[in-house]
């Protein structure tokens, strides 16, 4: 694999980079934000390992700033932050994996291999419902000919309804397909997601293509004009 590896303690920096370079990687390091950020905008590399206290830029500014510029190298948040929202506004970011330290060296290395395999899978399909349209490569989505900017989140949350268009999803499916697999709150909160998408993608267009159908859950449709008001 190219690495990028992006960390401010050089100490711990030199030790991973000797261990996966002693695996057979190559292995590309910046000390700080900004040069992270250049090297990891090159594209040039399979998955970046990234802290996120770092002098000049912070990893959050990094990942937002590579996910904002169409660059979805894998990228996995490897740092001392191991609270649970340090954790979700990472993934919110578009992060692939987060790894607190202390971490086994043993782990580092299954977690990279499995993004590795992830990457390698074969392009996804552009998802098309009416004139909306999803690219899960590029991560971006259109109605018509406007494009329409949504966080990662969002992005995961009608991904999933646009799979399974015309079929009923519940929350719990939602929640299992798009939050962490420990997610351990309020089953809710796909409401709050399925709200921010419709005042998104429909309510600009005067369409309504998310069905609520209550007790049960949502399903995708083609888009109907939307209900009076």
């Amino acid at each position: 694999m190219r690495l990028l590896l992006v960390e401010d303690e050089k100490p711990l920096a030199e030790l991973v980079r000797r261990g996966l370079a002693g695996e057979g990687h190559e292995v590309e390091v910046a000390h700080d934000g900004p040069t992270g950020l250049q090297l990891a905008l090159t594209g040039r590399h399979d998955v970046v390992i990234l802290d996120i206290m770092l002098p000049g830029l912070s990893g959050y500014r990094i990942l937002q700033h590579l996910r904002d510029r169409g660059v979805w190298t894998p990228v996995l948040m490897l740092t001392a932050k191991d609270g649970e929202y340090d954790e979700a506004d990472a993934f919110d970011l578009g992060a692939d994996d987060y790894l607190t330290k202390p971490f086994s060296f043993v782990v580092l290395q299954a977690r990279l291999r499995a993004l590795l395999r992830r990457a390698g899978e074969a392009a996804p399909t552009v998802l098309r419902v009416g004139d909306l349209r999803l690219d899960p490569g590029t991560h971006r989505v259109h109605r018509g000919e406007t494009e329409i900017p949504l966080t990662p989140r969002e992005f995961g949350v009608l991904e999933h309804l646009m799979q399974n268009t015309g079929q009923v999803v519940t929350k719990t499916d939602i929640l299992r397909s798009v939050w962490d697999a420990h997610y351990d709150g309020e089953v809710n909160v796909v409401e709050v997601y399925v709200g921010y998408l419709r005042r998104k993608i429909d309510a600009p267009f005067g369409t309504h293509s998310i069905e609520t159908l209550r007790g049960v859950g949502y399903r995708m449709s083609e888009p109907a004009p939307a209900p009076p008001r």
